[in-house]
C-alpha cells in the first residue's frame, strides 16, 4: 500500500505541475514557486516525505535535473544574440556577485560577529543564481531575446564563479591564507576547458547523430552524452554545467558553424542537428524533472532555528536591494525598462549554493552548521522573492517603482516582443 500511494503522488503531481504551467500563463503566479511549496508542506511541515528517504539519489537526481535543463536551454540559444550579449552578461555577472558577495559577508559579519573572511566565505555561497529558477521563469515572462539570454548565462556562469571563490575562502582555512592567483587561474581554467570541451562535443556528437539515429530506440542517447560529457569534465575539475551549456548551444546552431568557411576544415561535413522530435521530447524530459525538482528543493528545505531564519530573512532583502544597482551598472542602457525591472528580481538561489553550505561543515570549520542553516533559508526566500516580485513587476504599481531606478534605459530600443527560449 506504500507504494500505491508513493506512485500516486507521482501521478498527481504531473497533472498538478500541468495545472500549475496553466495558472502561471493566466495569472503569472511562478509554477516553480507552488511546486516548492508542496515539496514543504510534504516535508518540513507534514513529515510525509524527509531528504533522507531519498538517500544518495537525491543528489544526483538534482544534479541531472540541471544537466538536463542547461542543455535544453542551450539549445535554443542564438548564436548571434547570444555573441551580442556576452559584454553585458560578464558585466552584470561580475558586478552582481561580487557585490552580493560583499554585502552579505559585511552584514552577516555585524549581525553573528566572527570571522569577516568566514562571512564572505557565505556571500560568495549564495553569491550566484539559479539556472533551475532562472529559466522556467523566463520562458514564460515577456522578455527581449537578448535579456533572456543574458539572464540565462549569468546564472550559468554566476554557479562557476561562485564555487570557485567559495571553496578558495574555504582553503584559506587549510593554508592559512587566501591564495588569490591561484583563485583566479582556477577560474579562468574552468570556463575555459569546459567552453572548449562542449565545442569539441557538439562537434562529435553532431557527426554521430546520423548513426546513432539507425539504432532501435535511440532518442535518448543524446542526453545520455551529456552525462558523459559533464562527468567527464568534472571529472577533470572544470566545470561540467558550462560545458553542457557550450554543447548544447553549438549542437543548436551547428548548421551557422558548417557556413562558415573558416570552420569548415573542424566541422564534419556530414554534421547534422537535433530535430524537432528530439528537441519537443527534450522538453517533456525538462517538464518532469523540473516539477519533481522544486518538490525535492521544498522537501529539502529546513526550519529548525528561528534565529537564522531571520538572519536569512534579512540578508535575502539585502541581496534583491544589491540586484538593482547591479543591474543598472551591468545591462546596457539600451535595455527596455521592463526588461531591466524584470532582471532586478532574477537573484534566485539554488543548488551550487545548497551543496556549498555543506562543505565548510563537512570540513569542520568553526560555524559550519549556521552556514548551512542560513544558507538552505535563503535558497527558499529568494526563490519566494523573485517568484512574488516578478509576478508583482508584470501586474502590479510595484513595475513603476522599479522603473524610477531604470528611467533612463529603453531609449534606443522598440518595446520588446515575447520570445522564449524555447517551447517547453
Amino acid at each position: 500500500m506504500h507504494v500505491a500511494a508513493n506512485i500516486l503522488v507521482i501521478g498527481a503531481l504531473v497533472f498538478i505541475a500541468h495545472a500549475l504551467t496553466g495558472l502561471f500563463s493566466r495569472t503569472r503566479v511562478p509554477d516553480v514557486l507552488l511546486l516548492t511549496l508542496i515539496g514543504i508542506l510534504l516535508g518540513p511541515v507534514l513529515h510525509v516525505v524527509t531528504p533522507e528517504n531519498f538517500g544518495a539519489v537525491g543528489p544526483v537526481f538534482a544534479t541531472v535535473t540541471l544537466i538536463i535543463l542547461l542543455f535544453e536551454a542551450g539549445l535554443s540559444l542564438d548564436l548571434d544574440v547570444m555573441r551580442g550579449a556576452m559584454r553585458a552578461t560578464c558585466s552584470l555577472t561580475l558586478v552582481n556577485f561580487f557585490l552580493t558577495m560583499f554585502a552579505v559577508g559585511i552584514a552577516a559579519h555585524l549581525l553573528l560577529g566572527g570571522d569577516l573572511r568566514f562571512m564572505l566565505m557565505l556571500g560568495a555561497i549564495i553569491g550566484s543564481t539559479s539556472p533551475a529558477v532562472i529559466v522556467p521563469l523566463i520562458k514564460r515572462l515577456e522578455l527581449a531575446q537578448s535579456t533572456k539570454t543574458i539572464l540565462f548565462l549569468e546564472s550559468a556562469i554566476s554557479d562557476v564563479i561562485s564555487i570557485v571563490v567559495a571553496i578558495g575562502f574555504m582553503d584559506s582555512y587549510r593554508y592559512g591564507k587566501l591564495q588569490l592567483g591561484p583563485m583566479l587561474g582556477q577560474l579562468i581554467a574552468t570556463l575555459v576547458t569546459a567552453v572548449i570541451a562542449g565545442f569539441a562535443g557538439a562537434f562529435f556528437w553532431s557527426a554521430l547523430l546520423r548513426r546513432i539515429r539507425g539504432l532501435e530506440n535511440s532518442i535518448f542517447t543524446t542526453p545520455a552524452f551529456v552525462f558523459v560529457l559533464f562527468g567527464l569534465v568534472e571529472l577533470l575539475g572544470f566545470s561540467g554545467y558550462v560545458a553542457a551549456v557550450v554543447f548544447g548551444a553549438v549542437l543548436g546552431n551547428i548548421e551557422v558553424f558548417h557556413g562558415m568557411v573558416w570552420m569548415r576544415r573542424y566541422v564534419p561535413s556530414e554534421a547534422i542537428a537535433l530535430n524537432e522530435t528530439e528537441r519537443v521530447f527534450f522538453g517533456e524530459v525538462v517538464f518532469l524533472l523540473k516539477t519533481f525538482f522544486f518538490v525535492y528543493v521544498g522537501v529539502s528545505i529546513r526550519f529548525t532555528n528561528y534565529r537564522m531564519v531571520y538572519i536569512a530573512l534579512a540578508l535575502t532583502a539585502l541581496i534583491f536591494v544589491i540586484r538593482i544597482p547591479a543591474v543598472f551598472i551591468g545591462l546596457g542602457r539600451a535595455t527596455p525598462v521592463r526588461d531591466a525591472s524584470l532582471a532586478a528580481i532574477m537573484s534566485p538561489k539554488g543548488l551550487a549554493a545548497v551543496v556549498l553550505a555543506s562543505i565548510p561543515l563537512e570540513r569542520q570549520i568553526p560555524g559550519g552548521d549556521a552556514v548551512r542553516a542560513i544558507t538552505y533559508n535563503v535558497v527558499f526566500l529568494s526563490i519566494v522573492f523573485t517568484s512574488v516580485l516578478s509576478f508583482l513587476v508584470e501586474r502590479t504599481f510595484v513595475a513603476r517603482i522599479y522603473a524610477l531606478f531604470f528611467r533612463r534605459f529603453g531609449r534606443a530600443l522598440p518595446a520588446p516582443a515575447a520570445v522564449p527560449i524555447s517551447d517547453a
